[in-house]
């Protein structure tokens, strides 16, 4: 008779896909995360028993754990196939516990894709729970816990209720709060460019060539009055090409995605903010339904890792599927090294299959899974395929004494471009070629042009920008860079403009207490060590007692020279235009877990509080009232009138203000993006004009 065996996975939709892959014999369940954890209500770490965790069945999960266990009891074999990381190392070992299996049993299950045969392997080769991953998990845990529930309450009682701190936020609200500064601090220097566009006589075509100093030594142009020296020198000179450096340049492939990386392009190329691309790259992980022989598959690999490693068999079906699609010529096997302390035992995130191409099972992904899809497998074919290669020429051309230099490529040779192009390679890719161009040969001054600038301020962080500094610095792990823009969104410390991420009065003050009285905990150099600590827990070679035994006792005394000395702190409410309707006082902007909203400053008294309104400036084309600028459950933008539910008018793109349709004098609409442009409300009308250029 055959055994009876239960796996249990962590989401619903891993146990469904991975349902259809077993036989009859197997019960798949799943746990919905955590079943156990640290108590909400309390710090729950024993500090003075050696820093012990208070574990306890996580509210709302005992009916779900009974159900977990009676399973158990009737398998004669489970599995405990949470995910491949420290976090579903520690649910395992938390449900081996509960449901009273050997953690020194062969119990524990892992697969880094969930296709049928990834599975299937996984389930023939099952190991004991790796403690040493448990370990580091919890060390982590205790760690943040013991920082946020002790440094929180003293901003709740010296700033505002609802406030919090933590290893990783707090820094990452610190770089935000530093990058603020240095903008307002920064002194602009003035300079000078000039550009002359010349003519080559033989070919008549013109080109570009920038001033760079005097008789080939770089000079700076710093004022206009220099400028206009050298302005004047050209008006008479000879333009003579005194050198032509012709050449090859090579580009290779960027690595496959890790966490990290697949966040930064994702906002770089479609504005998704780092908590939306993990959301959907988990749905491509945990499976979707092809249909047809197929069914349902995992399209992609663990999205939460930092390794670069390629399995064998997946470079293999690469290699193959390339050479068939492109040729011999446009292949080249590659494997990426990871940095040190990247969890190897992972692969970078690819797609399960290469012969599952994007366009072939677009109508079964929404619009962002395709977006997201697509650029796994583009980047992971690019990663196996040949270098591009340019065609490069740079000129050195002498006007009476003045040096300009030109320069410009031409691809020769495609290679990976053929398939992807990073976001921020996309300029480079239009870069023209020279003409023809032989040294001592004269070019014809055709028009010139000065030009005044300074220099700017660093940037703003945006996701993507904040996220490689987290990385480059080595402060977090994959799993928690989406999670940390969001808490500290959420907190109030940072709003997004745009993409930027900018910090408010709240986030300057509460870095500037973490700064005064906590000064390890915001320092980046001390949790960039902290985190490679927690890795060498992981590695076996550190007992996690011991980070935390060296971390509290200097700890401890900063918290309670900040009990004493942290000063009462009053963060004034901005104020709005709009009046209370049931005070008459001036109604301020307040923040919630769901965003801004206005609320009367005479509460306790008087405790109005309404949504803010925010005006497109156009009118509702079926009721004549205004149209305002909303958010969907999901917090898509939309736009609608005022007068919901009674009008049901609503359109996703922008309404136009101060301008009616020439045609009909309808409403009309603005689509942005590559292919923008100014559109009709009214069906029947098929007005449009393009956007690029448009003052809107």
């Amino acid at each position: 008779m055959a055994k009876k065996k239960l796996l249990i996975v962590e989401s619903p939709a891993k146990a469904g896909t991975i349902k259809k892959y077993l036989g009859k014999d197997y019960t798949v369940m799943a746990s919905m995360g955590h079943i156990i954890d640290l108590p909400k209500s309390q710090m729950g770490v024993d500090i003075e028993h050696d820093f012990t965790p208070k574990y306890i069945t996580i509210r709302g999960k005992g009916q779900l754990l009974t159900q977990l266990k009676k399973e158990a009891k009737k398998a004669d074999v489970v599995y405990l196939a949470t995910d491949p990381d420290r976090e579903g190392e520690a649910i395992s070992w938390h449900l081996a516990q509960a449901l009273n299996i050997d953690t020194e049993s062969q119990c524990r299950v892992t697969f880094n894709e969930i296709t049928k045969s990834a599975v299937k392997t996984a389930i023939k080769e099952p190991r004991k729970i790796d403690m040493d991953l448990v370990d580091a998990q919890q060390a982590r845990r205790v760690l943040d816990r013991i920082v946020g529930y002790t440094i929180s309450p003293i901003l709740w009682d010296k700033v505002k209720r609802g406030l919090s701190a933590g290893r990783v936020q707090s820094v990452a609200t610190k770089l935000i709060c530093d990058r603020e500064e240095e903008i307002e601090n920064f002194t602009p220097q003035e300079y000078w460019s000039i550009e002359a566009t010349l003519t080559e006589p033989k070919s008549k075509k013109d080109f570009t060539a920038r001033y760079y100093g005097e008789n080939g030594k770089e000079v700076k142009l710093n004022n206009a009055e220099e400028t206009k020296r050298v302005s004047d020198d050209m008006k008479n000179a000879e333009f003579v090409v005194e050198k032509v450096k012709k050449g090859q340049q090579k580009r290779n492939p960027q690595p496959p995605f890790t966490t990290s990386t697949l966040q930064q392009e994702a906002s770089r190329k479609y504005n998704f903010q780092a908590v939306k691309t993990m959301q959907i790259a988990q749905t491509l992980y945990e499976g979707v339904n092809l249909g047809g022989k197929i069914g349902t598959i995992g399209l992609i690999t663990y999205m939460r890792t930092d390794s670069l490693r390629i399995a064998d068999d997946a470079r293999a079906e690469a290699i193959e599927y390339l050479t068939e699609t492109y040729g011999k010529e446009y292949v080249n096997p590659r494997q990426f090294k990871s940095k040190k302390s990247a969890q190897d035992a992972h692969e970078a995130i690819r797609p399960t299959s290469i012969n599952i191409k994007p366009i072939d099972i677009k109508d079964k992904l929404t619009n962002d899974q395709y977006k997201l899809y697509k650029l796994i497998w583009e980047r992971f074919a690019a990663s196996q395929m040949a270098s591009a290669i340019y065609d490069t020429m740079q000129v050195t051309i002498d006007a009476n004494g003045h040096t300009f230099k030109a320069s410009g490529s031409n691809i020769k040779f495609k290679g990976y471009m053929t398939v992807y192009v990073e976001a921020t390679d996309e300029k480079e890719k239009k870069t023209k070629m020279l003409p023809p161009l032989e040294e001592k040969e004269k070019v014809l001054l055709k028009d010139s042009t000065e030009k005044q600038h300074f220099t700017q301020p660093p940037a703003r962080y945006t996701d993507a920008t904040l996220i490689r500094e987290l990385e480059e610095n080595g402060i977090g792990r994959p799993s928690t860079y989406a999670p940390t823009i969001s808490t500290i969104v959420s907190r109030g410390y940072v709003v997004r403009s745009k993409k930027q991420l900018v910090p408010t009065e709240l986030g300057f003050v509460t870095t500037d207490i973490l700064k005064n009285n906590f000064t390890n905990i915001v320092d980046v150099e001390f949790t960039a060590a902290m985190e490679e600590e927690l890795d060498e827990v992981e590695e076996g070679k550190l007992n996690w007692k011991i980070i935390l035994n060296e971390f509290y006792p200097s700890f401890k005394d900063s918290l309670e020279k900040a009990q004493e000395n942290v000063e009462k702190i009053k963060i004034k409410d901005e104020e709005s235009d709009v009046v209370c309707e049931k005070c008459g006082r001036k109604m301020v902007y307040k923040l919630s877990k769901f965003g801004k909203f206005l609320a009367c400053p005479g509460y306790p008294e008087c405790k109005n509080t309404k949504a803010i309104r925010e005006e497109t400036g156009a009118k509702c084309p079926k009721c004549g009232g205004e149209i305002l600028v909303k958010k969907s459950r999901r917090g898509k933008i939309y736009y609608g009138c005022e007068h919901a539910p009674k009008c049901d008018f609503m359109v996703w793109d922008m309404p136009v203000k101060d301008e009616a349709c020439p045609q009909c004098g309808g409403l009309l609409l603005k689509k942005q993006g590559k292919r923008g442009k100014i559109f009709c409300y009214n069906e029947d009308c098929k007005y449009e004009r393009a956007l690029k250029g448009d003052k809107e």
